[in-house]
């Protein structure tokens, strides 16, 4: 279950990360990370470890080369370039899919802060290809108008006292219309680094991830 360096090419540009594929894993989840981070986020890291153990492969990556990372530490604009990120994504999921150890397993994102916007852009993009959908403090509203198009089940998990962003989450709720819940953890803030907090959200995590990437169930798109 240890994981190995992975090199995503991506035309121009290839993407560092992070790929471990547990024996007889039922499915692999492509982490988004939110603004200013990467695949070393020690929360992404935790939740990632829970997820192997329940069984799921996990692919955290860098969304930005370092070069892009020394211009967004000054500029703090490609963090918000959502249309770029789902590129991204879309060609990690196109990696995953050709990958001997990946290729047969379903894919699912998640992503946390501005990743997620970008998480469900991408899930728009590849309906046939993701097959559900995390979003842990995330920002869904700037996935604009791919909302209404996401086919993948979309499980939203915001803490309880992270006000804006449960507004946010609670319209984009909305705009979903595929099968979709939203959970707020109780005295979470905006990272989840209470007691006890990020350990719920990768329950919350494994559970969703299982049922829908592990049972091979379909989404109810008329939802």
């Amino acid at each position: 279950m240890e994981e190995r360096e992975a090199r995503v090419p991506l035309g121009s540009v290839a993407l560092e990360g992070n790929l471990g594929v547990p024996e007889g894993a039922r499915g692999v989840v492509l982490f988004a990370h939110g603004s200013g981070s990467g695949r070393h986020s020690p929360r992404n890291r935790y939740v990632a470890q829970e997820l192997r153990q329940a069984g799921l492969a996990t692919l955290l990556i860098d969304l930005l080369t370092p070069e892009e990372e020394e211009i967004d530490l000054r500029t703090r604009h490609l963090r918000f370039d959502i249309g770029l990120l789902a590129v991204r994504l879309t060609g990690a999921t196109d990696w995953l899919k050709r990958e001997p150890d990946t290729r047969n397993l379903r894919v699912g994102y998640f992503g946390a802060s501005t990743g997620a916007g970008a998480a469900l852009v991408a899930a728009a993009e590849r309906p046939e290809e993701v097959g559900a959908i995390v979003s842990r403090g995330g920002r869904p509203d700037l996935a604009g108008d791919a909302l209404p198009r996401v086919r993948a089940p979309t499980l939203l998990i915001v803490g309880g006292n992270d006000a804006p962003v449960i507004e946010m989450n609670r319209e984009a709720t909305e705009r979903l219309r595929v099968e979709k819940e939203l959970k707020i953890v109780s005295g979470a803030t905006h990272l989840f680094e209470e007691p006890g907090a990020l350990e719920k959200v990768a329950r919350l995590a494994s559970d969703w991830f299982v049922w829908y990437l592990g049972s091979g169930r379909e989404a109810d798109t008329r939802c």
